[in-house]
């Protein structure tokens, strides 16, 4: 097939004739600015291939950052040890025993401090933070000592992600699973809670999310936020990104937030600046669905989102609501249906200097390769020989292309790109096909292909009685076409057939609760309530009805003595420790160091479990019903402008998606098969696809400035990324080009999305009872899983 024209030409002839061609260099270049121009070129990408393996560690590798000078990278492990690595030599220089005794999840130099001071946040709740001048010498000359400089255990869950201001070497700032990010400032104290202090009983929140996670943005805020993942803004360091444990990022500004507080009294969370989630993904229930990753690209224009069982998407930063593609919650059901189209979905205006594409220059037969690449595109799709070719043949016109392509080409392929998605059926691909069709309607909205294509993708989504609106926009549009009448035939008969059912359902339900009425009396109600209150999940799998002590009873009872019913919600929590006196200590037949928690709370509405915890602990002057008004009806949130398929990301929840380079052309993701993704940022076209790990690859951390990428997972190494020469170099490039691994790229990512479909049990729960065989033939608690 034909193959796509890399964009910014081929480094190789610069580097040979020391000479700069504007027309090969993805932005304005300046001399000075030279190493950033060409730091992640596409020629040197394509070339990435393992250029070292480091070892050093005896766990799992779950963090990596680089110092500001990129000459030192720090790691951090399930061993409880963070080593520091020297990038030229790539020899570790110290290897720090830092303490902790959970799995260390996060590490970060602290800036100005000449890289002395550095500081890690673990699954035992603590942040330390250690002086590298101060270790004492272990074995080899490293330094290798346990002792602190500073250790905050204000927190009560794990510490998941840290993070530090450029130019600011006193504050550090946290995030845990406990729902609240801390400030702590070394200038006002080395230890937290201080010394004689009760435990958690430190000023130092900056953010309580205790109460903030929200199952759709419609929603009131009603669970913990547990935290994953925070970031602040290279550019802005006043502005915070926080993800958690919904499918919502927040952006808050640190100016507005109110001042730093006690963790003792749960507080009202918030008013953040924005959310960020595709607009598909802002009305799901699901409570598996969460980020696992948050970052600002290198400009701070753009922030990129990884999400467990999902994809990773691409979003503008907000800096007001007419810079982007902003909804309300009210905005998503009108998407759907044969009406104008709305905010969010109308073609963005281009700049002038946007027109030739991904600001490069391209040459006048660019349109004349777009119509040859779209009629490439449109045989793969009718002969059925690669969907995915369509899918990115068209990305790469519409979005590399600019206006330049013109409003008919750009319609013609926005309706080829969404008949793709109809026929591959990835996750969420009918979704994409609705966004594509929407953004035809807006180009031309007599179309008839984009009527019908929104018809069969709203058909597919169940919703028959819109797809049957648009199914007959799209026959009145084109009368003649036989296939667009049947198809309105076909969907009135499914209309009709849902009608009946619902009908037969509804019947069935009057005369099952008239059987169950004469047949159950008051008392027999009461007995069934009664012995459903002991149906616990610990019971069910630990415990017997007899077994149980009055006064454990009395601990889970309700106010009206319930236990368990239609008024009551349940929330488990897993909780697991590694330290070694819970190995030994450990009971027979239980895994060591797991613990099983329930919580029973009233199912309350949203409005009145807000004006409950505000009433017991608000701090703020904003009034319950204004806050209410507020978060349902006038937050907005900010859409996905891309999206990079083709990884798995189920197994661990620190996974990480990053731009590639000083400029971001490329973004990079570890996946659950063992491989690591790489994508062009502005296309979603995928162009390089590395084994990383023989398990999973959690962490891809981009050199500042050198074309060099690391890479973590469930190895206990660290695997280092440089160009190799063109004849060495191997990986694959999904548009035109064969691939050069072992296994078939196309098949390996449909693995991966079919593995990304199953709904399975909670991670938290399915990691404590299973169990893998151990080289000797024993069984162990599967390790290195940070779900």
């Amino acid at each position: 097939m034909k193959q796509v024209r890399c964009g910014d030409g081929n480094i190789l002839g610069l580097l040979d004739g020391r000479t700069i061609d504007s027309q090969q260099v993805p932005h304005h270049y300046q001399e000075q600015h030279f190493m950033r121009s060409v730091q992640m070129h596409s020629s040197l990408v394509h070339r990435l291939e393992m250029d070292d393996v480091m070892e050093g560690h005896q766990g799992c590798v779950n963090t990596l950052a680089w110092n500001a000078k990129g000459s030192l990278l720090l790691s951090g492990s399930d061993d409880t040890k963070v080593n520091i690595w020297d990038y030229g030599s790539r020899k570790l220089v110290h290897d720090i025993y830092t303490g902790h005794s959970g799995y260390i999840f996060c590490t970060k130099f602290m800036p100005e401090t000449g890289d002395d001071l550095v500081v890690s946040g673990a699954g035992d709740s603590e942040v330390r933070v250690h002086r590298v001048s101060r270790l004492a010498g272990g074995k080899g000359g490293r330094k290798s000592s346990s002792d602190q400089t500073a250790v905050f255990r204000c927190h009560s869950k794990r510490v998941k992600k840290l993070a530090v201001e450029d130019g600011n070497p006193h504050v550090i700032w946290s995030a845990s699973e406990d729902g609240t990010l801390r400030q702590h400032d070394l200038r006002e104290g080395i230890a937290c809670p201080p010394h004689g202090s009760p435990p958690h009983d430190c000023r130092n929140v900056l953010l309580d999310l205790r109460c903030a996670a929200k199952k759709a943005l419609q929603a009131p805020p009603r669970h913990c936020l547990e935290l994953k993942t925070c970031a602040l803004s290279p550019t802005r360091p006043n502005h915070l990104l926080i993800g958690g444990s919904d499918a919502f990022a927040r952006l808050y500004d640190r100016r507005m937030l109110p001042h730093l507080s006690s963790a003792q009294q749960p507080s009202k969370p918030p008013p953040c600046v924005c959310y960020f989630c595709p607009a598909h993904l802002s009305d799901k229930s699901r409570s598996s669905l969460h980020l696992t990753h948050v970052t600002f690209s290198p400009s701070g224009e753009e922030v990129l989102l990884s999400y467990s069982g999902e994809h990773v998407y691409l979003m503008d930063a907000f800096t007001g609501q007419e810079d982007g593609v902003v909804y309300r919650a009210s905005d998503v059901p009108k998407r759907t249906v044969l009406a104008p189209i709305v905010n969010g979905t109308n073609v963005q205006s281009k700049s002038p200097g946007a027109a030739l594409g991904n600001g490069y220059r391209r040459g006048s037969s660019w349109v004349q390769e777009c119509r040859e690449l779209f009629e490439e595109a449109k045989k793969a799709l009718t002969t059925g020989n690669s969907y995915l070719y369509a899918v990115e043949a068209s990305s790469e016109i519409i979005d590399a292309g600019g206006t330049v392509i013109g409003n008919q080409l750009r319609h013609d392929c926005l309706c080829l790109r969404a008949s793709a998605f109809l026929k591959r059926k990835w996750k969420n691909d009918l979704h994409m096909a609705i966004r594509d069709c929407n953004e035809a309607r807006a180009i031309d909205p007599m179309s008839p292909q984009a009527h019908h294509h929104m018809a069969e993708a709203l058909s597919s989504l169940l919703k028959h009685k819109e797809a049957l609106d648009f199914a007959i926009r799209a026959h009145q549009l084109e009368p003649s076409d036989v296939r667009l009448s049947e198809h309105v035939a076909l969907l009135r008969s499914m209309l009709k057939t849902d009608e009946d059912s619902k009908n037969n359902r509804n019947n069935d339900g009057d005369v099952k609760l008239e059987r169950k009425a004469s047949r159950n009396t008051e008392a027999d109600l009461k007995l069934e309530r009664k012995a459903s209150r002991l149906r616990t999940i610990s019971n069910l799998l630990f415990r017997s009805e007899s077994d149980l002590s009055e006064g454990y009873q009395d601990t889970w009872r309700g106010e009206r003595g319930d236990l368990f019913n239609d008024d009551m919600e349940m929330e488990m929590e897993i909780e697991m420790s590694v330290g070694e006196e819970d190995d030994r200590d450990g009971e027979q037949g239980v895994l060591p160091g797991s613990s099983l928690n329930l919580r029973l709370r009233p199912k309350v509405e949203g409005r009145e479990r807000t004006n409950r915890v505000l009433s017991s602990g608000s701090t703020t002057s904003t009034s319950g019903a204004n806050y209410e008004n507020f978060a349902v009806e006038g937050e907005i949130a900010v859409d996905m402008r891309q999206r990079y398929v083709g990884h798995c990301n189920t197994g661990t929840d620190i996974k990480q998606a990053s731009f590639l380079g000083e400029k971001g052309e490329f973004v990079a993701s570890g996946s659950d098969d063992g491989r690591w993704f790489i994508w062009v940022k502005k296309t979603g076209r995928l162009v390089k696809m590395l084994v990383g790990d023989e398990d999973v690859v959690n962490c891809v951390q981009c050199h500042p400035f050198d074309c060099a990428v690391a890479t973590s997972g469930l190895d206990n190494t660290i695997k280092m990324w440089a160009p190799t020469s063109p004849r060495r170099a191997g990986g694959m490039s999904m548009v035109g080009e064969e691939a050069a691994e072992f296994t078939d790229p196309k098949h390996v990512m449909d693995i991966n999305q079919r593995n990304m479909h199953r709904q399975n049990l909670p991670m938290e729960f399915l990691h404590r009872f299973r169990v893998q065989e151990s080289t000797e033939g024993a069984s162990h608690p599967f390790e290195c899983t940070q779900s």
